[in-house]
């Protein structure tokens, strides 16, 4: 997507913050990074079982950049919160060093992990300035989990989201992507093990962003459902809806809540918040968005704060109404899930 930079300007007024509004009149103040698209699990709906040609280190942006990036966006265009990513952001070297550098905006910082190595970093990342993560689990049973990752790893996710407790961060959140004939049998079970636990669940309707492509409508399991299912066991209030992906429920009984990310029955573009830089360094206006802009390229050929916002700015002002899944209309993006950043 070519963006125009915009002349450059000596007034003192390019250091005032300039929210990043697009043609539909939605501020956006949430930027997800992903740090890398490597991760160590092979999840069906994010990568093949092989994987994928892993961008080159070199063609990762540093974490001078992304600091760069970041800041800007923070201090001249009013994002109030950044989300770490991957893959897996884990298995990014010295991801407490970028922590620490991110966490000295005036932001709030959370990450979202597999979890399996969140017992050997958890307290690296607190110390750091990270407060609050989300833990992605799409199954509490053995043989399950190790299909749909192909890593027989459970014990450690659930270590991590122990270790994610034990360190302070709050919210502790726990991701389900729900697929029908694959774990919807499983909803009650996080909603129960979420209240055990006092972490919030989250549950995701399945997006057509799978590696190969064998997503349908048929597999998807809506809010609808998925509210009624836990209701039956654990009754639920509805809370107010925010700019938050997630529509959240309160039990009744005072138990904590849950959430919903209804992205394909209940979409919420209208509401939606988020900008997006990969971790090769492209900067998107939403995860299903076809096109991109490469920061990378003009961060290493020098270009300035000025430049760089004007094409935050351009590249927001561009962005869809919404994406449309299950539409004749809708196209997928050409990048999986873990290319993306989630």
């Amino acid at each position: 997507m070519p963006v125009a930079l915009r002349p450059r300007c000596a007034s003192t007024l390019c250091s005032v913050k300039h929210s990043l509004v697009d043609g539909f009149g939605r501020v956006h103040r949430d930027l997800r990074i992903s740090v890398t698209d490597r991760c160590n699990f092979r999840c069906s709906y994010c990568m093949p079982a092989e994987g994928l040609e892993w961008v080159s280190r070199d063609d990762l942006l540093t974490f001078e950049e992304i600091e760069r990036v970041a800041r800007l966006l923070v201090e001249r265009h009013g994002v109030e919160s950044i989300r770490l990513t991957g893959g897996e952001p884990t298995v990014r070297a010295n991801l407490p060093e970028l922590v620490g550098m991110l966490s000295a905006l005036p932001v709030d910082l959370a990450l979202t992990t597999n979890g399996s190595t969140l017992r050997l970093l958890a307290e690296r990342l607190a110390d750091a300035g990270l407060r609050r993560v989300n833990v992605s689990l799409d199954s509490l049973r053995p043989g399950r989990f190790a299909e749909l990752t192909l890593r027989d790893e459970l014990p450690k996710v659930l270590g991590g989201i122990d270790a994610a407790i034990e360190v302070g961060f709050d919210p502790v959140k726990v991701n389900v992507v729900v697929m029908r004939g694959v774990n919807d049998d499983e909803i009650v079970d996080f909603a129960r093990f979420g209240r055990e636990r006092g972490v919030v669940v989250r549950f995701i309707e399945f997006m057509p962003l799978d590696a190969d492509g064998a997503w349908s409508a048929g597999a998807v399991v809506s809010q609808e459902e998925i509210v009624a299912t836990i209701g039956a066991v654990f009754p639920l209030g509805a809370v107010e809806r925010t700019s938050a992906p997630a529509t959240r429920f309160r039990y009744t009984d005072g138990g904590g809540e849950v959430g919903v990310v209804a992205s394909v029955t209940r979409k919420f573009c209208d509401s939606c918040d988020r900008i997006r830089l990969t971790a090769d360094g492209q900067f998107r206006n939403c995860l299903f968005a076809v096109e991109e802009v490469d920061l990378k390229a003009l961060l290493r050929s020098g270009a300035d704060d000025d430049d760089l916002s004007a094409v935050f700015e351009g590249t927001v002002v561009a962005k869809w109404a919404g994406h449309g899944i299950g539409h004749v209309d809708f196209i997928r993006p050409d990048r999986s899930m873990s290319q993306i950043g989630g």
